[in-house]
């Protein structure tokens, strides 16, 4: 069987197909019939996978393959409201010794800031918000297990529900959530890009050739355009979405408290399962984010001990008064995040064509924070090695004896055993064999 053939079973959506491809890459990788690259200085700890959308469709194995095969240092998915590549994406880092985080994303509601927009668009009070370092799921029955069952129903009554708004507006054809959607999910957790997807593909069988006809009246504009924007996937997306799903489109409810967990409820929910709460940040030109040192006093008197943001959307701009802009709020937000010993959570999600596989580190814009970037992953990373193997986690009883209140040196402790930690199984085994009783000299003595 062809490598590429290889590659492309670690999408298929049964998870036997997946596992065994990715075992016969790995004895590949032994073997010496594929070469790795060493480990490069570069991070990416924010890939969405299939389990939420993934613009190439890549499982949560084709993206430790692919961190892997690149070289990345450590590499996580992050996917929305579910934890579903969780078992799978930690089995394949170990796998392969890559070095490997999860998260959660959602939405969140925060009461201090309901009159103020931070980073979800038009929706004052709304907050993206993470779990990150992941490692178990919660248990059935905890208040963890409830809020994130709730979050997940709650995604799903709010795609049905724009379904219903935008089918009422297309008139012509008519999406239907269980026979177009959920077929392009692996376990039925669909996002607004699964429905982008689905009315994409809907509308060039269902309308006889006259897409094109079609969606220049729907989006408003010339046919010649439309005709463009029917053959470019991306722009096609991104131009519905806008249209028909978000603010201002027939599709778009405004949410309020209700909508969504509040972030008091979700910062329970990722401490309940040991996790880290991580805020995130958008690009510094909200009103919610014009003050981040009081946005931040804020999250972590709440419990956030982390922050993620989005490089690429904050330099890779062609507009050179708008990069500017951002660049300065750049910097803005990472001296904050230094002032509050958050660490830095980074990556460019892959949740809509075009965007990078890695961040470009090199940039002028970005190399000053590179070295920062890659420490933040480690943190992610050693906290998930020794919370999965020995009981030390960034909550555990051995980190608040050993560091207390000193958030500065549990971070620097967790980050230094993510760099000198090898991802290979005879160190699992000696973490393991010790679970329980090791002390933070102990494991750094091991690791290094």
């Amino acid at each position: 069987m062809t490598i590429d053939h290889l590659e492309q079973q670690l999408n298929d959506f049964n998870p036997l197909v997946r596992k065994e491809a990715l075992s016969e890459l790995a004895k590949r990788v032994e073997s010496g019939e594929i070469c790795i690259p060493e480990a490069k200085p570069e991070v990416n700890i924010h890939f969405h996978t299939f389990f939420s959308f993934n613009a190439e469709g890549w499982s949560p194995s084709r993206v430790a393959w692919e961190a892997k095969k690149y070289g990345l240092e450590v590499a996580g998915i992050v996917d929305f409201d579910v934890l579903d590549g969780l078992d799978e994406f930690i089995d394949a880092g170990e796998t392969l010794g890559q070095k490997a985080t999860v998260g959660l994303e959602s939405r969140v509601f925060v009461e201090e800031y309901s009159d103020k927009v931070l980073n979800s668009p038009n929706e004052p009070g709304i907050l993206y918000f993470m779990a990150q370092g992941v490692f178990k799921k919660p248990d059935v029955g905890t208040a963890s297990h409830t809020t994130l069952s709730m979050m997940s129903e709650t995604a799903r009554e709010r795609n049905i529900g724009m379904i219903d708004r935008v089918n009422a507006h297309l008139g012509e054809f008519t999406l239907g959530y269980d026979a177009d959607v959920l077929p392009l999910t692996p376990k039925g957790n669909a996002t607004e890009r699964h429905l982008l997807l689905a009315y994409d593909r809907k509308s060039k069988t269902a309308l006889d050739g006259r897409a094109s006809s079609f969606w220049s009246e729907i989006l408003g504009v010339p046919e010649a355009e439309a005709a463009a924007l029917v053959a470019n996937t991306p722009e096609f997306h991104e131009k519905m979405r806008s249209k028909l799903m978000k603010f201002g489109g027939v599709g778009y409810v405004k949410p309020d408290r209700k909508s969504f967990p509040s972030v008091d409820e979700v910062i329970a929910m990722a401490r309940g399962m040991e996790a880290l709460p991580t805020t995130t940040w958008l690009d510094g030109t909200t009103p919610g984010e014009a003050d981040m040192m009081a946005q931040l006093e804020l999250m972590t008197s709440k419990g956030v001990v982390a922050i993620n943001i989005v490089p690429d959307r904050n330099w890779n701009i062609k507009n050179a008064e708008e990069k500017a802009i951002k660049v300065a709020k750049l910097a803005d937000v990472i001296e904050a995040a230094r002032a509050f010993d958050l660490p830095l959570s980074i990556g460019t999600e892959m949740n809509k064509g075009g965007l990078p596989f890695v961040d470009n580190f090199a940039a002028p814009d970005l190399a000053p924070y590179a070295d920062e970037f890659v420490e933040g992953a480690h943190f992610f990373y050693g906290h998930t090695l020794l919370a999965r193997w020995a009981n030390f986690g960034y909550f555990s009883k051995g980190a608040d004896a050993a560091f207390g209140s000193d958030r500065k040196a549990r971070n620097a402790f967790f980050a230094e055993v993510g760099a000198k930690a090898v991802p290979v199984a005879k160190l699992y085994e000696s973490l393991r064999a010790g679970a329980g009783e090791w002390e933070s000299a102990s494991l750094l003595d091991l690791v290094r």
